[in-house]
């Protein structure tokens, strides 16, 4: 049974509608979430990492940020499809736009438009203190972002952390260290470096 922890009138009932569309068998776990206004604090029963909504359990499996939630669901379940499945040709503009809404529209339209102030762990972007935590847990027993296999993950985001430990714009840490030496210690990082080096 899917397990919604979601808050009304947030992100989160964005995923009860499409759950609803599905007519997939969920229950909601309503939890309290850190607020624009300051109020509300993080609810320890949200298995989000940053206390957010919305987040899911399917199982043993724990999705968390909408896009992804709504890309895990609708690949899951297709007896209704609700998205283009893998192969489709529509299936890299479905990406694409599942990325771009919390990428490049809430933060156009509500932040710079309104403009919203950030407020301390409430955005939909997180504390960079709290981020770091979150990376340098996750990794504390992974050879690599999903475990045991070097994935495209390790690529987006380990690479983005590696460029960001260089830059000076993330804490070096003994665990992140490890990590990027082992993502970067590879036949392709190295071509890629190669190609990119000044001729």
């Amino acid at each position: 049974m899917i397990t919604l922890y979601h808050s009304p009138m947030t992100r989160s009932s964005s995923i009860v509608w499409l759950l609803e569309e599905l007519a997939v068998p969920y229950e909601t776990k309503v939890v309290t979430f850190r607020r624009f206004d300051g109020t509300g604090a993080r609810d320890p029963a949200n298995p989000h990492p940053h206390g957010k909504v919305p987040a899911l359990k399917d199982g043993d499996e724990l999705v968390f940020e909408s896009s992804a939630i709504a890309l895990y669901i609708t690949d899951k379940y297709r007896e209704k499809p609700m998205g283009p499945a893998i192969g489709d040709p529509k299936r890299g503009e479905y990406l694409s736009w599942l990325s771009w809404r919390p990428g490049v529209m809430e933060p156009a339209l509500l932040c710079r438009r309104f403009e919203i102030k950030h407020v301390y762990g409430a955005m939909g972007w997180a504390p960079a203190e709290e981020v770091e935590q979150v990376l340098n847990a996750h990794l504390a027993n992974r050879s690599y972002f999903l475990g045991a296999e070097f994935c495209a993950l390790d690529i987006l985001i380990g690479g983005g952390i590696n460029f960001m430990m260089m830059a000076k714009m993330i804490a070096e840490t003994p665990m992140l260290k490890a990590y990027t030496t082992r993502i970067t210690d590879r036949p392709a990082f190295r071509k890629m470096m190669s190609e990119a080096a000044p001729r």
